[in-house]
């Protein structure tokens, strides 16, 4: 098996726990491969930091069912132990409406003969990978209502397996006793307990945690969470429940078609993408790094913060997401640095930018002070940092061909910002429909010269062709001998 932690909302403190587990294991020198649910960036950085592997995100909306399995086998085998952190509450996920129909590269096809209502939750999860859970409970503001939790989460859906709970944030012994007598009316195993923790902190700020890279010397906080598991979790119940089955890693069906690993180009190295990586932009799924690599692609790393200039011979430059926003003076200090990249563009360099990377290429962007900072002035727009935060998943339908899509062409993705766009393009890039409550439909997205640049995330997994196609590009680029 292999265990999933998982709250009964957001905000119970699933991740603090997760990385106390992550640190107990690796502090005892056991090898353990983590993974993440849904499209979060940040949390999977702490679990590369603490285990030294880096952690994969599982999302069947942004990849597939088939996508999810492939990636859980293949980097769970070998290990000792596999931990998976939730996200949000248990069952929350999107509605997946019955007969839907979602065709893959390779023909692989899936169709859902029901309809999800917690498709890409934690549940969801779960329930593909056949693993159990344990729920994280904030217990500061109750007491035998615990159980009611516990029961109700436990009954709602019962091909879920959640063999027991975690007490956060307990106040007293008087407290624990009232929570204990009343799980123990409901037969619910505790796993874990957890005092109320006002020391131990990481710090956030308006997107959730600060970034690992942003952060010094963090092995002291890892210490601390390796010391507080040990003696906050039944360690002799949780080992068992954490080691995988090899019956269920080894599972016979085919590995999708571009799981990292899985494809190898005939092709050599030749193709150099520019990958932006500093304090400004960090936020990649390590799937799409891989998967370009997989496909052919040396991959550069740069800052645009620091770096004056680009890396000599590359054919192509991917800026993911970050806070451009919190580092926008240095960014724009380093004229040379923009300099160089606005003349790669202007020569025809393909290049992809998504949210962050989006915000570099536009000419200002205004911070939450109200500050104003050059930026790389590709596109006539200014990004303007606000409170109000736009997020959730999005159904993204090319209108135009660029480096990564065809007309037409139809891929998720997912977006999570605070800034807004002074302007939209006059030839967007994508018409965008969000599958949430408040559904609206609207265009989005920029192209200018072969700069592909939205606020939307993709996750490579789920659309095999959109990294074929900007290596293609990229080789064009090369045959042309347009170096930069």
């Amino acid at each position: 098996m292999a265990l999933i932690i998982a709250g009964d909302r957001s905000g119970v403190g699933k991740t603090t726990i997760t990385l106390a587990l992550l640190a107990f294991l690796v502090s005892q020198k056991h090898r353990i491969q983590s993974f993440k649910v849904g499209p979060d960036y940040i949390d999977p950085m702490f679990h590369t930091a603490i285990t030294g592997r880096p952690c994969r995100n599982l999302d069947p909306i942004l990849t597939s069912e088939t996508y999810v399995r492939s990636c859980f086998s293949q980097y769970g085998q070998g290990m000792e132990y596999v931990l998976v952190e939730g996200v949000m509450g248990l069952f929350d996920g999107i509605r997946f409406n019955q007969g839907k129909e979602r065709i893959y590269e390779g023909g692989i096809r899936e169709i859902s003969q029901e309809t999800i209502l917690d498709y890409g939750s934690t549940a969801h999860i779960a329930r593909i990978l056949k693993i159990p859970v344990l729920l994280v409970i904030d217990c500061s503001r109750l007491s035998g209502s615990v159980a009611a939790i516990a029961h109700g989460y436990r009954s709602l859906d019962r091909r879920i397996d959640l063999v027991g709970v975690i007490l956060n944030r307990v106040g007293s012994d008087r407290h624990l006793h009232l929570l204990q007598q009343s799980l123990d009316h409901q037969n619910i195993p505790i796993f874990g307990i957890l005092r109320r923790q006002d020391s131990l902190t990481i710090p956030d700020r308006h997107l959730g945690l600060v970034p690992t890279t942003e952060l010094s010397n963090l092995q002291p906080l890892f210490e601390e969470l390796a010391h507080l598991a040990q003696t906050a979790f039944n360690w002799e119940r949780l080992l068992p429940l954490l080691a995988p089955s090899p019956l269920g890693l080894s599972d016979s069906r085919s590995p999708h078609p571009l799981t990292p690993g899985t494809e190898r180009q005939s092709k050599s190295s030749t193709i150099k993408i520019a990958i932006a990586n500093d304090r400004a932009f960090n936020f990649y799924y390590q799937d799409n790094l891989d998967i370009l690599q997989t496909l052919g692609a040396q991959l550069i790393p740069w800052s645009p913060m620091a770096d004056e200039s680009l890396p000599q011979g590359i054919h192509g430059l991917y800026f993911g997401g970050g806070f451009p926003e919190v580092f926008a003076e240095d960014l724009s200090h380093n004229y040379q640095g923009q300099d160089k990249v606005k003349k790669a563009i202007i020569s025809g360099m393909p290049a992809y930018a998504e949210c962050g990377g989006l915000m570099y290429f536009c000419k200002q962007i205004i911070d939450f002070q109200g500050k104003k900072w050059q930026m790389g002035g590709i596109l006539s727009t200014t990004a303007i940092m606000g409170q109000n935060l736009t997020l959730g998943y999005r159904q993204a339908t090319a209108l135009q061909n660029s480096p990564l899509l065809s007309a037409k062409q139809t891929v998720w993705g997912h977006e999570f910002h605070r800034s807004q766009l002074t302007s939209s393009s006059k030839n967007p890039l994508f018409s965008l429909k969000s599958w949430d409550k408040n559904s609206f439909e609207i265009n989005e997205g920029w192209q200018e010269y072969q700069l592909h640049a939205s606020y939307i995330h993709l996750h490579f997994g789920g659309c095999p062709s959109v990294p074929r196609k900007f290596l293609g590009h990229c080789l064009d680029f090369f045959k042309l001998g347009k170096l930069s």
